[in-house]
């Protein structure tokens, strides 16, 4: 089956979608977070096809407890491994479902403050018979694949500041590459790690950003980057930190980053206003071997808005204008698509997959935006960005299929507002606590931003014309990871619990499972003894958590079903009964009105525990719906579980600075949130 499929494969592509970059590669293993090093979340197994993925049933299902499980397996040699939570690594017998091993980091209880931002870890990688995974208080391990026993371990950032680890590592060439998140809450400058795979020893670092160059410059790279800065950025920290994607290019020995967004993100704060700010929202090629610099591409010059270009980026080999040309496809949160030579860094195409309002267009020859004025928010205007900081592409995966020449992105179109009334350099100073403060005043919801807002789907993009060939609308702004096959499949969950394949060539739906828990996770498929299988990890959770308010689905984070579920051809299990209780506001008779406490109590919870409880106190399954619940109706637990930190363990930071009155604030904020969700349930039962 092994030499069939790579056969398959070569012959059918085209010579507009030659794809070498798998070809050394064991079609029946997925060993990375995108399968291969060029990320392109494609199997080249086809034993299930579109012609028989209707027969397609379950095998098997493990249920998982509740934290985190937006997360992508592994399967090698018939073992599924997963990394869910705070960096809970478990192996699992691919045919039967059963638990070999699993080893828990205890990286909640080690997080300190850094648990105030992040979602749990997203990934792991393989080599070499390890499994690397990153844990959120900074660590990198690597795990015996056979034993979990732990092989070796290595601090890749300080334990005493607000950077954590969310995405997943790779393995390249004997190599780990790992990098980190943080830059939205604290003053972090980015960089990214690389270690050798046997021993653990670090091998070279590059930073994304320049530091104070009264310090020095690690290398030319940083002295020309620091040309593109103003001010005293490095104060700030800067930002540029890598915290998802990064491919790696056999062909040219290169390890590629897509790096994020700047610190704050409020350019005019951040940079005077002035200069590129490289390599901030960039994507930038390193030799594989030392991190030197070879080349870069940039998405934002002086980004200024949470976009980045940390989504992650496929390879692949085009033919366009007659010519093969060696190529990285990117589509990152501002809402175009780019077709980049990896060779050099230069822009060959770029076209917007979504509805875009900032920028008009790209231009081919500078390979720089062209920017609505007012896109910057100036001279207290307020500008309504499309697509918003969410991104018109989070970082839950597209895949590129080559049989098919197409790329399958989860889209969302989806608004924000911006303006920065009353918000200089000279008076801002940055949040306290790890809170997020980007030095700008954005709107998540806009209200008024038309019939388009807040939704979804499934856009199946043709990188050598720039054009959509099909597309499926999704349910709600928040959109599944996606997996492509060479059996002319696509697969992808819902946030309404179903599990989705897709003709790749035509979009036409061929087989649906109730998955009774949101699908967001991206799916993986592999073989065991000639059997094909697709294994996905269900339950809702990561960034998508604050958007509660503008889903179409109520999740809630106690009953919601997290689970791993397997599947292939003539699957006959089934999933338990599943007994939905309705999400119902807490009883709380006692509650009087206090507007002006509760404004400062609004305050309180947005800059602190929006990102995981959701805006307007209406979760979206990745930490309990507080209006639902009786904690924060007695001031003592209240105080207990947010201030002394009694759930550290289940992911619920400490806030150990918070006072009686900030605490009275924040409850009496959430208590009037309970009170108009119990106004609203009487009037409409099924109102959120």
């Amino acid at each position: 089956m092994r030499i069939a499929a790579t056969a398959l494969l070569v012959a059918s592509c085209t010579p507009a979608t030659r794809d070498t970059t798998d070809a050394a590669l064991d079609p029946n293993n997925w060993t990375g977070f995108g399968r291969t090093g060029g990320e392109q979340h494609y199997s080249p197994l086809d034993s299930i096809d579109s012609g028989n993925v209707a027969k397609l049933g379950l095998v098997w299902s493990m249920d998982l407890p509740p934290q985190n499980s937006v997360s992508a397996p592994l399967a090698i040699d018939g073992i599924v491994y997963t990394a869910t939570g705070y960096t809970v690594v478990r192996a699992i017998d691919a045919v039967t479902g059963k638990l070999l091993w699993e080893y828990d980091s205890k990286a909640a209880e080690a997080s300190g403050r850094k648990l105030r931002q992040g979602w749990g870890i997203r990934g792991l990688a393989y080599g070499e018979g390890k499994l690397f995974v990153g844990t959120h208080d900074g660590r990198l391990l690597a795990i015996d694949a056979k034993t979990g026993s732990l092989a070796w371990s290595s601090r890749t950032m300080p334990i005493d500041n607000a950077s954590f680890i969310s995405g997943p590592p790779r393995y390249f060439a004997g190599k780990v590459i790992i990098g980190f998140g943080g830059g939205d809450v604290s003053s972090v400058r980015g960089y990214v790690t690389t270690y050798d795979a046997k021993t653990g020893k670090q091998l070279w670092r590059f930073y994304t950003v320049p530091g104070n160059p009264k310090d020095g410059f690690e290398n030319k790279a940083m002295e020309m980057a620091a040309r593109t800065w103003a001010g005293d950025w490095w104060k700030y920290g800067g930002g540029g930190t890598v915290w998802n994607a990064m491919t790696y290019d056999a062909s040219t020995d290169s390890i590629i980053l897509g790096v994020g967004n700047g610190s704050p993100w409020n350019h005019k704060v951040r940079s005077e206003g002035k200069g590129d700010n490289l390599f901030l929202a960039s994507v930038v090629a390193l030799d594989a071997k030392t991190g030197s610099y070879k080349w870069h591409y940039q998405v934002n010059p002086g980004e200024t808005w949470d976009y980045n270009a940390s989504m992650d980026m496929e390879l692949a080999d085009l033919t366009i204008d007659g010519k093969l040309r060696q190529v990285l496809m990117t589509a990152p949160k501002n809402g175009f698509f780019y077709v980049i030579d990896r060779t050099n860094g230069k822009l060959i195409s770029a076209k917007p997959f979504v509805k875009v309002s900032w920028a008009k267009r790209i231009d081919l020859k500078t390979g720089r935006p062209v920017e609505d004025p007012d896109a910057r928010y100036p001279d207290g205007k307020t500008f309504t960005m499309w697509p918003g900081p969410v991104g018109a592409h989070t970082w839950l995966p597209m895949a590129y299929n080559p049989k098919a020449g197409l790329v399958y992105i989860p889209a969302i179109e989806m608004a924000t507002s911006y303006n920065d009334v009353g918000i200089t350099r000279a008076n801002w100073v940055r949040a306290p606590g790890n809170a997020v403060d980007g030095a700008a005043i954005p709107n998540f919801v806009v209200k008024d931003a038309g019939p388009t807002n807040a939704t979804s789907a499934l856009v199946a993009w043709d990188p050598v014309r720039q054009r959509a060939a099909w597309k499926v609308p999704t349910p709600g702004p928040w959109n599944g990871g996606v997996m492509t096959t060479a059996g002319n499949l696509v697969f992808q969950g819902r946030i309404d619990g179903q599990f989705n394949a897709y003709a790749a060539d035509s979009g036409k739906p061929l087989w649906r499972f109730a998955a009774q828990a949101p699908v967001t996770a991206p799916p993986i498929s592999y073989a065991v003894n000639g059997k094909q299988y697709v294994t996905v990890i269900t339950g809702m959770g990561t960034s998508g958590a604050a958007f509660g308010a503008l889903l179409p689905v109520s999740i809630d984070y106690r009953t919601q079903a997290r689970r791993i579920l397997t599947f292939a051809l003539d699957g006959k299990a089934t999933l338990p009964k599943a007994d939905i209780v309705p999400l119902t506001p807490a009883t709380d008779l006692d509650f009087k009105p206090d507007p002006a406490v509760e404004a400062r109590g609004m305050l309180t919870y947005a800059r602190h525990c929006a990102v995981c409880h959701g805006v307007d106190v209406i979760a979206a399954g990745h930490a309990p719906d507080l209006r639902a619940s009786t904690v924060p109706l007695d001031p003592a637990t209240f105080a207990t579980v947010v201030r002394d930190g009694a759930l550290v363990s289940n992911g619920m930071p400490r806030f150990e600075e918070f006072d009686d009155a900030n605490l009275a604030a924040l409850r009496q904020y959430i208590r009037r949130s309970n009170a108009d969700w119990r106004i609203r349930t009487a009037q409409t039962p099924t109102g959120k």
